[in-house]
C-alpha cells in the first residue's frame, strides 16, 4: 500500500461509520479526501481547521487512510469575523479545487493567510488576495490593467467584466461596472484609492460565481446572520 507524508491542513471533517471521521485536506499535492479512524481520540482533537499538520496518507485510491497526523505548528486561533472568513476561505477550496491536483502555491498561500487572520490584520484585503490567487492558479485570472483586448485600462472610462474573457469597456454606468480607478487600485493593491475595497468584493463574486454552480456558500451566509444585530 502506497504511503506518504505531508503537510496537511483540514478544511472539513464528518462523522464516518461508528469511531471514524471523512476529511479534507489541503496539501500541497492538492485537496485529498481520507479516513481517520479513532476520530474520538487524540488524532480526532488534532482534525480541526487551521492547525498546521503532519499527515502520512497511505492508499492508492481517491479515498486514502490516515495513518500518522501530528501537529506541525502553533494552531491559527481565530474568533469572530476572522473565523468565518477562514470558514469561508475553506469552502471555497472544497468547491473550486480539484481532487488530487497539486497547488503548491496555493498551499503555501493558504497558510499564510491563516497566519495573518490570526494576527489581526485587516479581513478585505487577505480576503481579495487570496480570492485572486485562487483564481489565477486555477487558469481563471484575468488582467486588472488592461481589458480583454490588451489595451490599457483607463482610469476615466467604465468596464465590465466577461468571466471567461476579461475586462472589457462599456459606454454609459449600468449595474455591475467598474471605475477604471477602481481597477487600477486594485492591480496595484492601493486599497487607500476610495471604493477600491468594496469594487474588489464585488469583482471578485462576479469572478466566482460562474465557478460555485449556481450555489450560495453556506459560510456567506452563515457570516451575514452573524453580523446581523440582535432583534428584540
Amino acid at each position: 500500500m502506497l504511503a506518504f507524508s505531508q503537510p496537511a491542513y483540514v478544511l472539513h471533517s464528518r462523522a464516518y461509520r461508528e469511531s471514524s471521521a471523512l476529511v479534507d485536506l489541503l496539501t500541497p499535492q492538492g485537496r485529498l479526501r481520507a479516513v481517520l479512524r479513532g476520530a474520538r481520540g487524540r488524532a480526532g482533537t488534532l482534525a480541526r481547521p487551521f492547525v498546521p499538520l503532519e499527515a502520512e496518507l497511505r492508499g492508492r485510491g481517491e479515498l486514502k487512510n490516515v495513518g500518522r497526523l501530528e501537529a506541525a505548528g502553533i494552531p491559527n486561533l481565530l474568533t469572530g469575523e476572522a473565523l468565518f472568513s477562514g470558514l469561508y476561505l475553506n469552502e471555497l477550496l472544497i468547491r473550486l479545487l480539484p481532487a488530487e491536483v497539486p497547488h503548491p502555491e496555493i498551499f503555501e498561500h493558504y497558510a499564510l493567510t491563516l497566519q495573518a487572520l490570526a494576527q489581526g490584520r485587516a479581513l478585505e484585503p487577505l480576503l481579495r488576495a487570496f480570492e485572486w490567487r485562487l483564481l489565477d492558479e486555477l487558469g481563471y485570472g484575468f488582467a486588472l490593467d488592461r481589458d480583454r483586448l490588451g489595451r490599457p485600462i483607463v482610469a476615466e472610462r467604465l468596464y465590465r467584466l466577461q468571466p471567461d474573457a476579461g475586462l472589457e469597456p462599456v459606454a454609459q454606468l449600468q449595474p455591475g461596472v467598474f471605475q477604471g480607478a477602481e481597477l487600477l487600485a486594485m492591480a496595484g493593491a492601493d486599497w487607500a484609492v476610495p471604493g477600491a475595497l468594496a469594487a474588489a468584493k464585488r469583482l471578485m463574486r462576479q469572478a466566482l460565481a460562474p465557478h460555485l454552480g449556481g450555489r450560495p456558500l453556506v459560510s456567506r451566509e452563515l457570516f451575514m446572520t452573524f453580523k446581523e444585530p440582535p432583534r428584540d
